[in-house]
């Protein structure tokens, strides 16, 4: 008979992007591709310094008619390629809450490691760090950097705390399924006790995930939560692990749901008493 173990038997199976909050609530925060995000950070490479380009051109351009010298034309580039690669990008996040154009076509978000929005710190490593590992190094180093890490983090986001959060996910649509076919009659007359959220969850999660596991760890962790499981039913079928779970699992849904049904119309049936006023109360509504 398999023992009941202290550690949550399928811990090692969740999401290794899922965060849990101080409250105990799990967010499945998902980083963005390096793929993606290296197209993302191209776009902003060419919008950028795209306008640093711009504007040196239209200076050197109209710089005899506005009597602009040698030395203020560089004073003025250098001015201006810092205004292009640090302080609008730095404006650019801040405002948007961690977008910028390039980020937007990819379908990310520039966040702290909790989740939480960018400050004006986090921005500004970001972009000084990027002179360096982007326009310097031609995105050389970033990309190293990013290759190496599991969120593709750059070094800007190593220093100051951040990642690319993929905002794109798509919605996963889970089946329902009823009870399988060899144990309907079982359900009809078991009696399955409320069982601890801990276990319920951990059940829930297993069979999610099951198709996803190794034959042998599927078949452990099956027998492991079939143990559990079985103390608060009655009586418990000759059946395999996983078909028992799939089981319990349905009749708990089935019938929680029956039991929110009778709920609900039990209210509705009190509604008039509920909201009326009392016989002769007046009504100043």
């Amino acid at each position: 008979m398999a023992r009941p173990v202290s550690v949550d038997p399928v811990e090692h199976i969740e999401d290794m992007h899922e965060l849990v909050t101080g409250e105990a609530v799990a967010l499945d925060l998902r980083p963005q591709s390096f793929i993606l995000r290296a197209a993302g950070a191209m776009i902003d490479y060419l919008v950028y310094f795209g306008a640093y380009i711009l504007i040196m051109v239209m200076l050197f351009t109209f710089a005899s008619q506005l009597g602009l010298d040698d030395a203020l034309l560089r004073t003025i580039g250098v001015i201006g390629l810092v205004l292009c690669i640090v302080v609008i990008p730095v404006t650019v996040e801040l405002l948007s809450q961690g977008k910028s154009l390039g980020k937007l076509a990819v379908g990310a978000r520039i966040v702290r490691d909790d989740g939480g929005a960018i400050g004006f710190r986090h921005a500004f490593i970001r972009a000084l760090l990027g002179v360096f590992e982007i326009y310097i190094s031609l995105g050389g180093v970033a990309a190293i950097t990013g290759l190496l890490n599991g969120k593709a983090k750059r070094m800007g986001d190593l220093l100051a705390g951040t990642y690319s959060q993929n905002e794109r996910v798509s919605k996963i649509e889970l089946p329902v399924f009823g009870v399988p076919v060899p144990l309907i009659e079982w359900s009809r007359t078991a009696d399955v006790a409320r069982m601890p959220d801990a276990l319920a969850r951990r059940t829930a999660q297993f069979l999610r995930q099951a198709p996803g596991l190794t034959p042998v760890s599927r078949e452990r962790l099956s027998r492991e939560l079939a143990h559990e499981v079985s103390v608060y039913v009655s009586p418990v079928p000759i059946v395999g692990a996983e078909l028992f779970l799939a089981a319990v699992a349905a009749v708990r849904r089935d019938r929680e749901f029956a039991a929110l049904e009778l709920e609900k119309a039990g209210l509705a049936r009190l509604a008039p008493a509920l909201e009326g006023t009392p016989r002769g109360f007046p009504d100043r509504g």
